[in-house]
Parts: structure tokens; C-alpha cells; sequence
């Protein structure tokens, strides 16, 4: 599997030891182990919070496309490859990151995922200038940085109809004006929410 800079360029990656904490992610039916890689600040989503945000997903991503722009471990992106997403962008610019992303998706066979290294603001910009759109955003950047609330403003653009977007923060999260709250919930200090755009409704007949 060829590793995408988002311009035609291939990126090469090194990978370095991994942590010795493994995580479960469902590929193909089966529980695999995920490597974690040692990345200073990398924080993959709970266990707990994964299997509550995907029986709220209704448990199959059938036929679904999802972008992952923070993707991290690999944990959520890789997640919903294996729960019948047909299609998984998953952006990582930590090149320790991606190696271990690469590995796994090498390992787990999953031809529908696409691994772009670069920038998440970026490649979402790029994304949307070249008309993509999703049908679920999982956007789960590092805590404490303000990335979702720079990101938000880049997704109407990129977002299918009736999407919905994924957001895992720090902290209890409001969304700006024109989006909605459709599911919310907390372990420990990570607050995990479901969010869609609140489009205008027409008059009634």
C-alpha cells in the first residue's frame, strides 16, 4: 500500500517501538490487535467510547464514506473500514503515526482505506475544492488545541446529506450556530458527541 502525500508524492515512513498497550479493533468480523504507537500526546479513543459511538451508528457503515482528518492511532478510522464503510480517508502527518497506521492496514487488508500524510486543514481544504463528500466525519484531534473548532467550519462543504459528524473532546462540547446535537455522552474526561448540520426547514403543508 503506497502512502499518499495528497499531491501525487509518496511519503516514506520510518516506524519506531510501539507501546507495549495493545487496543481491539473489529476487522472482517475478528478482533485484531492495534500497535500504539509512541507518539508524545497520542490518545486512541476508549474501547468504551468506540462500541458506544457505533451502536449509536446503528453497528454497520454499510455503503458509508468517512473521512478521519486526525486519525492518530488508526483506531476510529480503521474501526469503521471494518464495520463496511466503503470508503475510509484517514489523515496523519506524525510519520511514527503513519507507519503504524500503514501496518495496519496492510495487516488487516483493508483495500477501501486511504492513508493521506499531510495536514488535516489542509487536505480537508483539498478534499472539499475537489467536491468529495462524506457521509461521516470523525473528528477527534488532540485535546486542549482548539482543532475542532477550526475544523468544523471546513465540513458543510464536505458533508453528504443527513451526515453526521463525530466529535471527541476534552471537555463538554456546544456546537456553533447551524449545527446540532443528536447524541452525546462521557467517560472519565473524554466527551463524546454526534453532531449534523441544523438545515432550515421549509414551511409546513
Amino acid at each position: 500500500m503506497r502512502v499518499s502525500t495528497g499531491d501525487g508524492r509518496v511519503a516514506p515512513t520510518r516506524a519506531r517501538s510501539t507501546r507495549a498497550t495493545r487496543r481491539p479493533t473489529a476487522a472482517s468480523g475478528l478482533l485484531t490487535p492495534l500497535a500504539v504507537p509512541d507518539v508524545p500526546g497520542l490518545r486512541p479513543t476508549p474501547d468504551r467510547v468506540r462500541e458506544t459511538l457505533f451502536n449509536w451508528l446503528g453497528q454497520t457503515l454499510e455503503g458509508r464514506s468517512c473521512v478521519d482528518p486526525f486519525a492518530g492511532s488508526g483506531a476510529l478510522g480503521l474501526e469503521a473500514a471494518s464495520r463496511g464503510a466503503r470508503r475510509v480517508v484517514m489523515v496523519e502527518r506524525d510519520r511514527v503515526a503513519l507507519a503504524a497506521i500503514r501496518a495496519a492496514i496492510e495487516r488487516l487488508h483493508a483495500a477501501q482505506v486511504e492513508l493521506v500524510a499531510g495536514d488535516a486543514f489542509e487536505v480537508l481544504a483539498r478534499l472539499a475544492r475537489a467536491g468529495e463528500r462524506f457521509d461521516l466525519v470523525l473528528l477527534d484531534p488532540p485535546f486542549g488545541q482548539g482543532l475542532v473548532e477550526r475544523a468544523l467550519p471546513l465540513l458543510p462543504a464536505l458533508l453528504a446529506p443527513e451526515a453526521l459528524v463525530y466529535v471527541e473532546t476534552d471537555t463538554a462540547f456546544e456546537p456553533p450556530p447551524g449545527w446540532r446535537i443528536a447524541r452525546r455522552d462521557h467517560a472519565g474526561n473524554v466527551h463524546y458527541h454526534l453532531i449534523h448540520r441544523d438545515e432550515p426547514r421549509g414551511p409546513a403543508t
